[in-house]
């Protein structure tokens, strides 16, 4: 990283402020080696072909964000970086022509910088071999190991010649479970799976000691155990601290949303509310339950926001909780003992009593019309159209999962017809990647002019890891949308 550590900011104040710079990790060759027996294990619901997913779905990602935020690296070059010749250079974190962008950063990069401070680097191997239980032997032979070739080591799980000597952490391309910047501070997760523990012992080390959030130490924040964890009994989540950043959506300047989810506890929704109290941080933290199933993982997975007064959910967790019960037994019963119901509950910093949402609709239309001053009704736009099965289908396939580039474009899965559909209906335009790079590299479109619009990104290899770009994206700066 050569941008100064004066210049470098972070400062996330909503989900729609215009992007000015992130946190992603690109498909490494870890994804590669994910085998069908251990795939649920490593989070992953199929194993994924990893050339396909970079060359003809990734780099498309790592492309448009290029245009958007750092257009200098890219505008011009894209049929040399296109080029068989380059042989996707522009996108290797090792290689000399890697675009090395101070606003599209790469994790890698990061890391590999850490790792040539002898000090860091030994504590990181020690850190790593012993989560890992690895020999003393390979202990001193990684500490002996080029920073770089080191760094795609502790990601991989692979040696130079793909000898595999622990697993890989293929969802280190989920850059935002790892952390979630919440105005000018750093919220770092407390997975809840252990095949995520050393990606977010690296984001600690990669925080705390990396230059560029040297202005930011004092503002990261990490969730503590509760007192006397290890007395616990049993291993269940609901008895865990854990916090993922899937689960955190920071809404305004002052409310942040925290879902408890399959990933995310009570104990960890409540620890993490208690640190942006105590720091003031913010003065809102809404609760967002969800059902705990893997269909659902995070909030992210079921709504995110589009425009100040749009966002785009599943349909199917929103029913009215006013509307009269049908004269059914068994629908009645069902309501009164389940545990997939949505509950919503907001707390304020010095009140003592929660205020309750009884739909999402009513939560975010709050948020729109109130925090956010929008000014007009707030929209839906339902996933599959709001229509069984695609809602369900499109779910599972992250139509919700959206990140918006600026307030009103967003991008998202081409595969997800029925949503693409809704999003036209509310008069949104939808564009292929490829149509869009183009019109970009051609001068026939600017990404500042660009206005209600949903990018529609190949998927069908990135589909199968069960994350959008939402996921796929750590912002840690945005325009103030206020």
């Amino acid at each position: 990283m050569t941008k100064s550590k004066n210049e470098f900011k972070i400062d996330v104040t909503s989900e729609i402020g215009d992007l000015r710079c992130l946190l992603i990790h690109s498909p490494d060759s870890g994804l590669g080696k994910v085998v069908p027996s251990k795939a649920q294990d490593w989070l992953f619901e199929d194993i994924v072909h990893l050339d396909t997913m970079r060359r003809n779905e990734y780099d498309y990602y790592v492309k448009l964000l290029m245009y958007f935020l750092d257009p200098e690296k890219i505008k011009g070059k894209l049929s040399q970086i296109n080029s068989k010749e380059s042989d996707r250079s522009f996108f290797k974190p090792d290689n000399a022509d890697f675009h090395a962008s101070n606003k599209v950063v790469e994790i890698q990069s990061l890391l590999a910088d850490i790792l040539k401070e002898d000090d860091i680097r030994k504590k990181l191997v020690a850190s790593v071999c012993a989560i890992e239980a690895c020999t003393y032997r390979l202990q001193l032979k990684l500490i002996d190991t080029d920073p770089v070739e080191l760094a795609k080591i502790f990601i991989s799980g692979s040696l130079g010649n793909d000898e595999m000597i622990f697993a890989p952490i293929p969802n280190l391309i989920f850059s935002r479970d790892i952390g979630i910047a919440i105005n000018n501070f750093m919220l770092l997760n407390k997975p809840a799976k252990k095949a995520r523990s050393r990606e977010t012992l690296l984001a600690r080390y990669i925080f705390f000691n990396h230059p560029l959030f040297a202005n930011y130490r004092n503002n990261i924040l990490e969730i503590p155990e509760t007192v006397h964890h290890f007395l616990r009994p049993g291993e269940e989540q609901d008895e865990k601290t854990t916090l993922e950043g899937g689960d955190v959506m920071m809404v305004s300047p002052n409310h942040v949303i925290i879902g408890c989810s399959e990933r995310t506890s009570f104990s960890g929704a409540n620890e993490a509310m208690k640190l942006l109290f105590e720091n003031d941080v913010v003065k809102k933290v809404t609760i967002v339950k969800i059902p705990h199933k893997r269909d659902y993982m995070h909030i992210d997975t079921i709504f995110t926001q589009v425009k100040r007064n749009v966002w785009v959910m599943l349909g199917s967790l929103s029913a009215l909780e006013g509307e009269e019960p049908e004269a059914d037994v068994v629908k009645w019963f069902a309501e009164k003992k389940s545990k997939d119901k949505t509950e919503i509950a907001q707390f304020e910093k010095g009140k003592t009593k929660p205020r309750v949402f009884k739909t999402l609709e009513a939560l975010l239309s709050d948020i729109s019309e109130n925090d956010l001053q929008s000014g007009k009704k707030t929209k839906f736009i339902y996933s599959g159209n709001d229509k069984f099965p695609f809602d369900a289908r499109e779910q599972w396939t992250d139509s919700c999962n959206l990140l918006a580039l600026k307030e009103g474009v967003v991008l998202g899965y081409d595969r997800n017809d029925k949503t693409v559909e809704a999003f036209k209906k509310k008069g949104f335009e939808a564009i292929k990647v490829t149509d869009l790079l183009q019109k970009f590299e051609n001068g026939e479109l600017e990404p500042k002019d660009m206005k209600d619009t949903l990018i529609l990104m190949p998927s069908a290899e990135l589909s199968r890891a069960r994350g959008g770009f939402h996921c796929m994206s750590m912002p840690l700066l945005r325009d103030k949308v206020l």
